[in-house]
């Protein structure tokens, strides 16, 4: 048995000792969950209408799910999101799925929780372009919202309510098990050989496996790819959190599950198929004077990149369908 298969063999005892995930299930350990918000009904719901609620803007438009659509693998499919007035941003906004998951949060780890992140694009002048101190005016005006933090948290409205309860719903947005799932726990018919023959490289000759590693197929680190590193001005990615020039250039290694429903793909969300994120890869990414050691060309025929791409669409599970719920 050559080392693909034992690796492949490793990922399966991973997934059958791995219990399911709480809203769709899978093979996903349990939902970390700090002990200063644990998970509640009336917390949950309540995140879920602040979720899909324009009032967190300052224009009233702009909702976490302009930029997070359930529709669209709670993810946006342009480059980069547009906020309020019409303002642009620089980054591809990503998915919710399986954030609850992540050590870290945003492309460059500046936010090291789900209630941290929550906060961020609220205050953000691009994004949604609010204060805290209004909005926890706006809300704490609404009736509805004073009786829902009331059950949720037995305060009044306040920021801090309004990021854990943000927090507290997006834990429940998990992945199920695809293709790759079900054929480790046995089902052969459900992967076709291409994506059998894609699992053998990733973890083979294509080294994607040194990055995208574990249940989430993310080491939860950061890595300079060269993307963007020829643009006028590039972005400086995980610099901007550490101040250290070795992070220029790096980013947050993403999760690949239901890596189908997050394109574009990279930080910059120029990267429009997974067909062309291996290519990007195969060729050695970009270089620059911080590119990770560990991009190199790959040589990959046209079969095996074509492969590789099987795979990771059979990395794609149910996703939690949500509708938008009646606001407050």
């Amino acid at each position: 048995m050559n080392r693909t298969f034992v690796s492949l063999g490793a990922m399966a005892a991973l997934a059958a000792h791995t219990q399911a995930s709480p809203s769709v299930g899978g093979p996903l350990p349990p939902m970390p969950v700090p002990e200063d918000n644990p998970q509640s009904a009336e917390k949950i719901a309540l995140g879920r209408c602040l979720f899909f609620d324009g009032r967190l803007s300052a224009d009233g438009k702009i909702s976490c799910a302009s930029c997070h659509d359930p529709r669209q693998g709670w993810a946006g499919h342009d480059a980069t999101d547009t906020g309020i007035n019409g303002r642009v941003g620089e980054r591809n906004s990503g998915t919710v799925v399986n954030s609850g998951h992540m050590k870290f949060q945003f492309w460059d780890g500046r936010a090291g929780s789900l209630e941290e992140q929550a906060l961020g694009p609220i205050q953000n002048p691009v994004e949604m372009g609010e204060t805290l101190p209004n909005l926890v005016r706006k809300l704490d005006a609404v009736p509805g919202y004073r009786k829902r933090f009331q059950a949720g948290f037995g305060t009044g409205v306040t920021a801090d309510g309004i990021a854990k309860a943000i927090a507290a719903f997006e834990r429940t947005i998990v992945s199920g098990p695809g293709p790759f799932d079900r054929y480790l726990a046995g089902d052969k018919n459900a992967m076709g050989s291409e994506a059998v023959r894609g699992a053998e490289l990733f973890n083979g000759k294509g080294g994607c496996a040194a990055c995208h590693s574990g249940p989430l197929f993310s080491d939860q680190s950061f890595h300079n790819l060269g993307v963007g590193a020829k643009a006028a001005h590039p972005d400086v990615g995980r610099e901007t959190v550490t101040k250290s020039p070795a992070d220029r250039g790096k980013f947050k290694t993403p999760g690949l599950r239901n890596v189908t429903r997050s394109y574009p793909y990279m930080h910059d969300g120029k990267t429009k198929t997974l067909a062309d994120v291996v290519h990007y890869l195969d060729r050695g990414g970009t270089a620059n004077p911080n590119l990770d050691a560990l991009v190199k060309p790959l040589n990959l025929t046209v079969r095996e990149r074509r492969d590789l791409v099987a795979f990771l669409k059979a990395l794609t599970g149910p996703e939690p369908k949500v509708a938008p719920p009646n606001l407050p």
